[in-house]
């Protein structure tokens, strides 16, 4: 019976990403944002707990990626499919399939893309067991996921009026998907311990970003970002 736990553990993330689908088609950003939430919280666990109960599987490692695919990969590219349709209703209609599609926005999907092609490298990668190569596809999300929640709750940050800008959320689609695919090399958050000489980066990073989260809040979660990619090449220089 416990081989099944992981994988039921997995079918919760592909559940809320699932659910995340629906409110992110809806414009129901701040839902899809704690469903996107809880499906990465349950990504976390399921490989703990396949771990700990040394039942770890190849269908898990499968399960996975088809979880993370619709979590960390389709409901980011909705979100930002929305936000560029948006942007340019507001905006200029140069771009358009009807008076209420733009061409454009559909640069968003490039995300999704990007995604599908990232957890499929993953897959086969056998360099990636405890760090990543590219940007992992829940930060990714997150940092996506963090300008609309910027533009409801923080609306006279410079982010916010960012998200409303084309030009920025297609710049935001082609970096997200170049950092997912790149070959920066990012450290992994699993402790084997709790040395503070083995876990230093990890410590800094956690650290890190509970200041900007309490002094940015959402607008933080883009600085925690660069943030993890600074340090991570800080530690790759160091080794």
């Amino acid at each position: 019976m416990k081989k099944h736990i992981p994988n039921l553990i997995t079918a919760l993330n592909l559940l809320s990403g699932i659910v995340a689908t629906f409110m992110a088609v809806e414009g129901q950003f701040e839902q899809a944002a704690l469903f996107v939430a809880l499906g990465i919280f349950f990504d976390f666990f399921d490989g703990l707990a396949a771990r700990l109960l040394k039942v770890e599987s190849p269908i898990g490692v499968q399960l996975d990626s088809l979880a993370d695919m619709v979590t960390s990969g389709l409901v980011p590219g909705i979100v930002l499919f929305k936000l560029l349709d948006e942007a340019l209703t507001h905006g200029t209609s140069e771009f358009f399939i009807s008076t209420e599609t733009h061409y454009l926005a559909y640069m968003g999907f490039i995300v999704t893309l990007a995604s599908a092609y990232r957890l499929a490298k993953f897959n086969i990668d056998e360099r990636q067991t405890s760090s990543f190569i590219g940007l992992p596809t829940p930060a990714n999300t997150l940092l996506i996921l963090s300008f609309p929640l910027i533009a409801i709750h923080q609306p006279d940050s410079f982010l916010a009026n960012a998200a409303e800008a084309p030009i920025f959320l297609v710049a935001i689609s082609i970096i997200s998907a170049y950092l997912l695919n790149s070959n920066f090399h990012l450290f992994a958050l699993k402790f084997k311990n709790l040395q503070l000489k083995e876990n230093l980066f990890r410590y800094l990073l956690i650290i890190g970003s509970m200041i900007l989260l309490f002094f940015f809040q959402f607008a933080g979660v883009p600085l925690i970002i660069l943030f993890y990619i600074i340090l991570s090449i800080a530690k790759e220089a160091k080794n």
